[in-house]
């Protein structure tokens, strides 16, 4: 492995973990429709459970509306159920086509619950950037150990992942922040 390698995989992995934490907040119900809302949903169609994303169309027509198409009409019933089963506390409307759900404004205690979740979120990152950076390090030690990088390489590509870690450290508290802005905005 080159010494450049380590470093170029634990960014990599850093990049990932701040893809998967926004991918989760997206989730976090905001008073606003947006489809990645529910597309995650697990739906139980024809033996097979698949996201919802996979079985119909999605969309957000008003700030307060979603609509999902699902292609196959027989299908319905039990995308509306999914919904009504998830902690989302949304109340889907069937007319036999299409499923409307409206998305009711948050309250103050709701939004302060959300705020705590996001930070969970954005600390369970921090977390995942410092394993990263541990395995890192570890890799680093051992590439020394063995001979394959100089005493002064190792030092040099241990400032260079604090670099790293500090700039996806700023990176996932900036994802938070905009979360947290979201969730507050009425």
């Amino acid at each position: 492995m080159t010494d450049n390698q380590t470093i170029f995989t634990a960014e990599q992995k850093m990049r990932k973990s701040v893809e998967a934490v926004q991918k989760e907040l997206a989730t976090i119900r905001t008073g606003h429709a947006s489809p990645s809302l529910i597309e995650h949903l697990k739906i139980e169609y024809a033996g097979a459970i698949l996201p919802l994303d996979q079985l119909a169309t999605i969309s957000a027509p008003q700030a307060n509306l979603l609509i999902v198409q699902p292609w196959d009409k027989a299908g319905i019933s039990n995308i509306e159920k999914a919904i009504l089963k998830s902690e989302l506390g949304l109340n889907p409307m069937n007319d036999g086509r299409v499923i409307r759900i409206n998305i009711p404004p948050l309250s103050e205690e709701r939004r302060q619950e959300l705020l705590k979740v996001v930070r969970r979120h954005i600390e369970e990152g921090k977390i995942a950037l410092r394993n990263v950076r541990r395995d890192a390090l570890e890799d680093l030690k051992s590439q020394e150990k063995d001979k394959e990088i100089s005493q002064d390489e190792h030092k040099h590509l241990q400032n260079q992942l604090q670099k790293l870690i500090d700039i996806y450290i700023i990176k996932m508290e900036q994802v938070g922040k905009d979360k947290e802005r979201e969730v507050m905005a009425v």
